[in-house]
């Protein structure tokens, strides 16, 4: 009945269903008692309450005596309690009261329908009524069903991608890769993050493949976000860094081929007459996986190289966009050498001037610390250093008749027969000669 209303009108029936059950509660008083009317002691506070949550409202009042207090949805134009009963079939109200001074409207699981004015009403001869506001803030939510999914794409065609969001207030909507790489809108606009609902990808390429975040926030936590793979479909492409490649008998060597393709395509190594290689002792294949996925390092290696060996490999890349193949050529070549070290000694400059054109032997200056004496008399051989020379003067010049002969230490230029003397000079200057050398 109340639908068919104005709301005014409603209002006012409701009151008067209020004020005669107040007056039919009174029958039997003295008409002539004077009763003070019932006030409302305090406002009704506004509420902001997430969806989900539990709200209550508080009505405060003096002086009730018999009247009643009710509670209504002003919006929806739809009673909820009147005094300590509930109307409304809505299970999720409920009244409770603070020995008639304070009335409270408690609403659970709030709902975003459940926002609105409400009022307390006291049925007085003229209802007096007020207000408080329910605000119901709900969190963002990406409805799936309007929004783009994982989609796969050929490159170089245009994709728009969808994210649809709802919530209270409404949500705004920004993308973002998940690798956090920039988003390419076209050849010439390049953002780390792009708001709005759409994203329009154009002459989308294999740099733009990967996982789009589509974010929704307004304010009410938890922000919610969507991931949105987007996959670049493309024929298989090779890169050969050494097309010919040389290697000698025996040796092992490795070829290489990159290849970029996706879906993933099927990776292979043939000979030139196209029998496709298997692993074994003699071959071993291998494939790496670079950044992005979509790159693949493809490796032959092969062992103990023959004769037979040599000629031309294919490494070939297959997926369903297409094929291609790339071709290398073995052949032989010299094995490696390691140069000889230089074993060119030049004779110090010091020793040349105290020696003028003399040469010494390898003996002695390469081993400039110790000295082969040959004693001619007893015919034996004994090491001595430098320190021990002087002796060595020393007793030669006290034992006259011995002849001592230095092998390999007489130097060309310098006459061992000219006497006594010259053989004394020798035993002089040589320990200088070495000592300053090895300075």
């Amino acid at each position: 009945m109340f639908r068919r209303k104005s709301k005014c009108q409603r209002l006012f029936i409701f009151s008067s269903i209020l004020y005669f059950a107040q007056a039919a509660s009174s029958t039997g008083a003295t008409s002539n008692v004077v009763v003070e009317e019932p006030e409302f002691t305090d406002t009704i506070e506004n509420i902001t309450v997430a969806a989900g949550r539990s709200v209550k409202f508080a009505c405060s009042v003096k002086n009730l005596g018999t009247y009643k207090v009710a509670w209504m949805h002003f919006e929806q134009s739809a009673i909820l309690t009147v005094h300590n009963h509930v109307i409304t079939r809505n299970p999720r109200i409920s009244v409770t009261h603070d020995k008639h001074r304070t009335w409270f409207l408690h609403i659970s699981n709030v709902q975003e329908e459940d926002k609105g004015r409400y009022m307390c009403q006291i049925n007085t001869v003229t209802a007096k009524t007020q207000f408080g506001y329910l605000h119901v803030v709900v969190p963002p939510n990406i409805d799936d069903s309007l929004s783009s999914s994982d989609v796969i794409v050929r490159e170089g065609a245009n994709e728009t991608l969808t994210c649809k969001a709802t919530g209270s207030p409404q949500p705004s909507v920004k993308w973002k890769r998940d690798d956090n790489k920039q988003i390419t809108i076209n050849k010439t606009l390049t953002v780390a993050e792009w708001e709005g609902e759409t994203l329009e990808l154009t002459r989308i390429s294999r740099l733009d493949m990967g996982a789009y975040l589509c974010i929704a926030s307004n304010g009410v936590p938890p922000t919610v976000s969507k991931r949105i793979k987007v996959s670049v479909d493309f024929p298989p492409m090779l890169w050969i860094p050494h097309q010919l490649v040389g290697a000698p008998l025996a040796y092992s060597v490795t070829l290489e081929c990159f290849t970029e393709a996706h879906p993933s395509s099927l990776n292979y190594w043939t000979r030139e007459d196209g029998q496709m290689i298997h692993e074994t002792r003699k071959y071993h294949t291998e494939n790496t996986f670079g950044d992005p996925s979509y790159k693949i390092h493809m490796k032959l290696t092969i062992n103990n190289i023959q004769q037979s060996d040599y000629g031309t490999y294919k490494c070939v890349a297959k997926n369903p966009r297409g094929e291609t193949d790339g071709t290398i050529r073995l052949y032989t070549s010299s094995p490696p050498t390691t140069p000889p070290k230089s074993t060119t000694t030049e004779t110090p400059s010091r020793i040349r001037d105290i020696l003028g054109n003399g040469n010494l032997s390898n003996s002695i200056y390469g081993n400039p610390s110790s000295l082969t004496i040959h004693q001619g008399e007893k015919g034996s051989k004994y090491q001595s250093n430098l320190n021990e020379i002087d002796k060595s003067e020393q007793k030669s010049s006290s034992e006259e008749g011995k002849s001592i002969s230095y092998g390999h230490i007489v130097p060309s230029g310098i006459d061992s027969s000219s006497g006594n003397l010259n053989c004394k000079l020798l035993l002089w200057i040589f320990p200088i000669m070495l000592f300053n050398a090895l300075r």
